[in-house]
């Protein structure tokens, strides 16, 4: 069984006729059999899948421990000021080692009453081991996406610019069944890549699209920049289009452009 994707009704027809579930079902079954949707829809039983499941595990690890390390920080704003001068000058590495090192010298008397010193340098040893554990699970999560990427994705990974989780998160936009891509122009648009007219009167020109997947145009915007900084090739071409009255934005954009087709013929060879 096939199955398609069907984007949003149209508002209009949503204002005239209302919204339930039987009219969205057979406003799909419409566009379906009329051949206005044609998208396939992502199959979930492959690798893509699997790299979909550690990348929402990552994603969830990176935003705990972000968030630990700014109450660490928020901490010390208002911390003794023996303690705030302690640690003001260490970086942030060197800061949650020395607050992973501070004791729980909290007491256990109940009768005796805890100083906000003491209540503090308790907080900040049990969010330095919690930053401590999630970074450990987020390092255990990208060495299996490394290895997910080398078994599924070796050609990706030999072209410059990309590492093991920007080639992840390109397979999973192009998904397990990356056939459903009819061309590399298809991708682009998934991408957010595809250059959009802005024309007006005798000035000529385009811009990046605001839509598609934003990390796989993240993901693509971190290729171009690799290679604006250590490519020759990629340096040529900035010099040379900035000969030709190109700025930066226009230049990056052709250079996302270029990368959504290399992209897209090695992971989907013809």
């Amino acid at each position: 069984m096939e199955v398609f994707k069907v984007n949003w009704t149209d508002r209009t027809d949503r204002r005239l006729r209302g919204k339930s579930d039987p009219l969205d079902a057979q406003n799909a079954a419409r566009a379906v059999l009329s051949g206005r949707a044609r998208a396939r829809a992502k199959s979930g039983d492959g690798p893509v899948q699997v790299a979909r499941m550690y990348k929402l595990a990552k994603g969830s690890a990176v935003k705990a421990r972000t968030q630990a390390i700014n109450q660490v920080k928020a901490v010390l704003i208002t911390a003794h000021p023996d303690l705030r001068e302690k640690l003001a000058q260490l970086n942030t590495p060197d800061l949650l080692r020395t607050c992973a090192r501070f004791a729980d010298d909290s007491k256990d008397d109940e009768a005796e009453e805890e100083t906000v010193l003491q209540a503090t340098r308790a907080t900040l040893c049990l969010l330095a081991h919690r930053i401590e554990q999630l970074t450990e699970q987020i390092q255990a999560v990208e060495r299996r996406l490394a290895l997910l990427a080398e078994r599924h994705l070796p050609q990706l990974l030999a072209v410059v610019g990309i590492g093991p989780d920007t080639a992840v998160t390109l397979l999973i936009t192009m998904g397990d069944n990356p056939a459903r891509l009819g061309s590399e122009a298809s991708f682009a648009a998934l991408c957010g890549v595809s250059p959009v007219e802005r024309s007006s009167g005798v000035r000529q020109y385009r811009r990046l699209d605001r839509g598609g997947d934003r990390q796989a145009n993240a993901a693509l915007h971190r290729i171009v920049q690799t290679r604006l900084r250590c490519e020759p090739r990629t340096q040529e071409y900035r010099e040379r289009r900035i000969k030709e009255g190109k700025t930066r934005c226009e230049i990056v954009r052709c250079l996302k452009r270029y990368a959504a087709r290399e992209v897209f013929h090695l992971v989907r060879p013809v």
